[in-house]
């Protein structure tokens, strides 16, 4: 990095978390600092929900996503826009009218305080954990690449997101978003067109498509109904649909968001410019992917993203094989640069031969890559592998020009701190509200309650952070979230719809169905039974039948004990 890349880095990052603090001074009641004074206009509110979505995961994980596997991870997000409509058709409404804080006040007006309180602690569980991987993520990646200490990393990202977040909570939070969402968009259309200005003088947008489609990375739809595959466009709309009401109707890190809207209009407003965009946005960032593996079938290419990995393996016994190895596979890189240039230029009559020597040489080259991981493995069995989340970081820092780089970093850091300042305000506020309020017996002022969330903000900082130092990193990130949040969402879902359409089962039985469901849920996801999308599926229809056969039962035992 050059020095005009810090300036760029620095001065964004604290233009971010000055203009936070500054923007929601005198917050002075639970009003102000958990709902942002209901003073949010659906803009705000549309850009704070895609901030909190949109983690630095996000911008590190699905371009190489796209890069490995192409464009049909898209799929995942096309249940979203339903979810939207039914969020602000049933949800909005409800939490308005009662004007609650949290989105789990609602579940002891319907049931009791026992159910409330257990789906607030199945939130913050997977949110807490969540939260430190939003940290975690991103610090170690750049610690990798960059030679940063990772310790020091992960406690920079969540000391700047504690300092405005405890500063000024909801509305702090809100009126970051929309300065971290101009840099996050600013610099992802700026990698974009750079990406093809790289590209070889007569290879245009067209052929750069066509290039990606000869090796199968513009699929988009995938029909199939194969339980084994994970992404269909069926696992899209089914589970991807349940995930996302889960997600958006029933986790306080984004409920938070539009309770903190000016009027129900202004929240559904909100709600549906997220879900008019947050597909285009996704199709976007993944076709940025595929077009850095465009510019990879021209330049050169690690045999694998990873450098701690290819670290390990040159500092092992196995070193000289692996450089073989990488010989081997630069030769490839050379013939695979004639062929693709060859099929950008070539006529129509031309292009499936070309093709299938593309084929043939992606088919060497996924073997190759291969055999490079399992070196690594064996020369450090700890070492991580899959270097998906290492490709766009490894773009950005070995081609951008001076002053993109640091913007780019500026992107991933303030995606980072833009997740993680949503998921700490909504811990914070379910903990107090959720928790503490209820278990306060003497009465206290606004001030007190201001504090104890502040303090509560500062608590789970803390605790992100702690967690972000001790976890480990594997598989695809961006995978590692949305399954973390399959294993709990589908159960809290069908909590909420029990409450707002099946009047006849009580707390007994939903209490009980949904401590046995997160129980099977866990399990099925420990046995590999399914993928994991569909888990949001399964968790919620199990809690609703659960809770339906619970409540027969004790309405039986009921009757029988009153005729005796």
């Amino acid at each position: 990095m050059q020095v005009v890349d810090w300036i760029v880095l620095i001065a964004t990052l604290s233009f971010i978390v000055l203009y936070g603090v500054y923007k929601s001074r005198g917050n002075r009641s639970v009003q102000d600092y958990i709902k942002g004074g209901s003073t949010a206009k659906w803009f705000t509110i549309g850009l704070s929900v895609m901030a909190t979505q949109a983690s630095a995961i996000t911008f590190l994980s699905t371009p190489g996503q796209a890069f490995h596997d192409g464009m049909g991870f898209v799929q995942f997000y096309f249940g979203l826009p339903l979810a939207m409509v039914i969020i602000c058709l049933v949800f909005i409404p409800i939490y308005h009218r009662l004007k609650v804080y949290t989105a789990y006040e609602y579940l002891e007006t319907r049931f009791d305080r026992k159910t409330r309180t257990l789906t607030a602690i199945l939130f913050l569980i997977q949110r807490g954990l969540a939260a430190g991987l939003t940290i975690f993520a991103p610090a170690i990646i750049l610690s990798a690449v960059l030679g940063w200490n990772l310790t020091g990393l992960t406690m920079l990202i969540g000391i700047l997101v504690i300092i405005y977040t405890v500063s000024g909570g909801t509305k702090a939070v809100s009126v970051t978003h929309k300065q971290q969402m101009a840099v996050i968009l600013t610099g992802m259309f700026a990698a974009f067109f750079i990406i093809l200005n790289y590209l070889p003088e007569d290879i245009n947008f067209n052929n750069a498509l066509e290039i990606a489609g000869a090796s199968d990375k513009m699929e988009i739809l995938d029909f199939s109904l194969d339980l084994e595959n994970r992404y269909t466009l069926w696992s899209g709309l089914i589970g991807g649909s349940f995930l996302a009401l889960s997600y958006f109707g029933t986790d306080q890190s984004q409920v938070q968001r539009y309770l903190s809207g000016k009027s129900v209009r202004e929240s559904q407003m909100g709600m549906i410019m997220n879900g008019f965009l947050k597909v285009p946005l996704q199709f976007f960032i993944l076709l940025v992917g595929v077009m850095v593996f465009v510019f990879y079938q021209f330049n050169s290419a690690p045999l694998n993203f990873n450098p701690a990995a290819t670290e390990s393996v040159m500092n092992s016994k196995y070193a000289e094989e692996y450089e073989d190895l990488s010989q081997k596979y630069e030769n490839l890189q050379v013939e695979r640069r004639k062929v693709s240039k060859a099929f950008g230029a070539a006529p129509t009559s031309e292009k499936p031969e070309l093709q299938q020597q593309i084929a043939n040489l992606n088919e060497t080259e996924t073997k190759t890559r291969n055999q490079a991981r399992e070196l690594i493995s064996s020369a450090d069995k700890d070492a991580e592998t899959n270097d998906k989340d290492y490709v766009f970081i490894h773009f950005i820092l070995n081609n951008l020009p001076r002053g993109f780089i640091g913007l780019l970093l500026a992107v991933i850091l303030s995606a980072a701190m833009s997740s993680t300042a949503s998921e700490l305000n909504a811990l914070a506020s379910t903990t107090a509200i959720d928790l503490y309020k209820r278990g306060v017996k003497k009465e206290k002022s606004e001030k007190h309650f201001v504090n104890a969330s502040k303090w509560f903000t500062l608590m789970w900082g803390v605790i992100a952070i702690a967690f972000a130092s001790l976890a480990d990193l594997f598989d695809n990130l961006i995978q590692l979230v949305n399954i973390i949040g399959s294993i709990f969402y589908g159960n809290v879902l069908g909590i909420f719809l029990l409450a707002f359409f099946i009047k006849i089962v009580h707390s007994n039985a939903v209490f009980v169905a949904a401590i046995i469901t997160q129980i099977l849920i866990i399990i099925l996801f420990n046995f590999d039974v399914m993928p994991y999308l569909w888990l949001n599926l399964v968790g919620c229809v199990l809690v609703i039948v659960l809770a339906l056969l619970l409540q027969i039962i004790i309405k039986t035992k009921s009757k029988k004990e009153q005729n005796e």
